[in-house]
């Protein structure tokens, strides 16, 4: 096999997003069209090449998303099928019709390239699967379109049958397909495999029209497509974030970068827009309901996260030296974590990133490690807190305006027993909270205990601060310290807020009380709201 080097000129690798149609098949995945449409535009304005909208004709959300849709301003967008059953004329197949029916300037085809596939699951001899193939390209090619043939079972086809699987992918190529993407549908092939076979495949046609589409089965989806370019293939194909059927498909969030900054590839996605990468991520997870990834590769909040002090006295001094890339590129940043592993060169970065003004001497900084550890050791955590340690940090240097104090508060649980015999749970928060010299007392219902805290609190507060109106809790996290104590373990509650600017931040609470932990991180989330906010406090 011929040796593979990272380019030195650029060389144009296409990008083809599968999202609304691979992602759509992933466990507990419900895209709307709404969602098929906002989706489409952010991938639209990132600059991939091509968007698939799905398979017109599989299903009533697909058909009205098409439907609605009035195209892309500049990636190509595709329709799904498959290619003609046996026994129709492709002109007459009802699959194929529904495809053309869409009007995409594209579509895509999937046909079996693995012989095992073609005799046993569509039940035909290997010639007519052959035809079914060219026919059903050739009839795309003549009705206009750009056509793409994905080869599916490929690599399982070739080790099984190669002259076959070669046969299959000349047949679409020679009825004028764009594009045979090679497919490693059940996830799993191993690099070296995609390597070594993509190679002969590009031997033998050229690697112009040729790519590669890969499952994650193995882990080893985004290895697999960076193999396939290796050896000559010319277009990727992927989901933001891996979304995808069983483990998920390639990642294109990873690929993007990684073929752009460290292959040097021309993948079409210019600088200013590669500075979108994480936002267009987490557009995904918020449509989901998901909480982002914070360990993903190039976009997660902890991608370029340090927490021991060795590694901080380091990337002080050169941040190469623990870092790939310089986060700024892909519109991400350093962290530096506060933590029992922290010492004086972590508390000074993040005085730095927070814009506290201290001497590396000042004795309030050794105060503020000791104090973390001390915490830590209790059961706090400060590496997923930030917004707790920055709280922390400015009541010990520069201090906290104090924008309110709560008196009392109490929580009562109900439970009713209905005539089903179900046992529907009523929580109702009162608190007395002091604002000022404004005592305020106010009372509210929730799912459950904090969210009746939750509400009851804001309530109170939302004549003061309009701007906590738009706060929402995100992520509840609850951890049992230690747990061999029984019913008096200490709980430790991570709590997760957002705003409608796409802000997010955590807060930590600790207590042997539950209620008592999610009140101290609730309340903290609010204040790091209102000093984020600019907020002043009541004279």
């Amino acid at each position: 096999m011929k040796a593979h080097l990272t380019v030195t000129e650029p060389t144009r690798i296409y990008l083809y997003d599968t999202t609304l149609r691979d992602g759509a098949q992933t466990h507990g995945v419900d895209f709307s069209a709404a969602d098929k449409a906002a989706i489409a535009d952010a991938l639209d304005g990132l600059g991939i090449d091509y968007v698939e909208g799905g398979w017109p004709g599989a299903n009533p959300r697909d058909d009205e998303f098409f439907a609605q849709s009035e195209g892309l301003k500049s990636a190509t967008f595709t329709a799904f099928g498959m290619t003609r059953r046996s026994g129709r004329s492709a002109a007459n197949d009802p699959s194929l019709t529904a495809v053309l029916g869409a009007n995409t300037p594209a579509v895509c085809l999937v046909g079996k390239t693995h012989d095992i596939h073609a005799t046993t699951a569509l039940g035909v001899d290997l010639d007519e699967n052959i035809r079914m193939i060219s026919e059903s390209v050739a009839e795309c090619v003549n009705r206009g379109r750009e056509t793409l043939f994905d080869a599916e079972h490929f690599f399982d086809g070739y080790k099984a049958n190669p002259e076959y699987a070669l046969k299959a992918v000349g047949a679409a190529l020679e009825s004028e397909a764009r594009w045979v993407v090679l497919c490693d549908t059940n996830g799993g092939a191993l690099p070296h495999e995609v390597e070594e076979i993509v190679d002969i495949v590009v031997a033998k046609f050229g690697g112009e029209r040729i790519g590669i589409h890969t499952h994650n089965d193995t882990e080893n989806a985004v290895a697999n497509s960076i193999a396939a370019v290796r050896a000559g293939a010319r277009q990727v194909q992927g989901t933001l974030n891996g979304l995808g059927e069983r483990c998920g498909n390639a990642n294109l969030v990873s690929l993007i970068p990684t073929l752009k900054l460290k292959m040097g590839y021309d993948v079409g996605i210019t600088d200013e827009a590669l500075l979108r990468l994480p936002q267009v991520s987490r557009m995904l997870d918020e449509r989901l309901n998901r909480a982002p990834n914070r360990h993903a590769a190039y976009v997660g909040a902890s991608a370029f996260a340090h927490k021991a002090g060795l590694h901080v006295s380091a990337v002080e001094k050169d941040p190469g030296l623990y870092e790939h890339i310089k986060p700024e590129i892909v519109g991400n940043s350093r962290l530096i974590l506060v933590s029992d592993q922290a010492g004086r060169a972590n508390i000074l970065s993040r005085f730095r990133d927070l814009g506290i003004e201290i001497d590396s001497k000042d004795p309030r900084v050794l105060k503020i490690v000791e104090e973390v550890k001390q915490r830590e050791y209790e059961g706090y955590s400060y590496d997923g807190a930030e917004a707790s340690f920055e709280l922390l940090a400015r009541k010990l240097t520069s201090g906290v305006p104090d924008y309110f104090s709560m008196d009392t508060f109490r929580v009562l649980d109900e439970h009713r027993m209905e005539a089903s015999s179900q046992q529907p749970a009523l929580s109702e928060a009162t608190v007395k909270v002091s604002v000022g010299e404004t005592r305020v007392l106010e009372v509210a219902e929730g799912n459950g205990p904090v969210n009746a805290l939750d509400h009851a609190l804001r309530k109170a507060l939302a004549p003061f601060y309009p701007n906590l109106a738009d706060v929402r809790l995100t992520d509840y996290r609850v951890r049992i310290l230690n747990s061999g104590d029984g019913t008096a373990a200490v709980t430790r509650v991570m709590l997760e807020s957002a705003d409608s600017e796409g802000q997010r931040w955590t807060t930590v609470g600790l207590s042997g009380d539950i209620i008592s932990a999610s009140y101290e991180a609730l309340t903290d989330g609010l204040i790091y709201k209102l000093m984020a906010d600019g907020v002043a406090a009541p004279s």
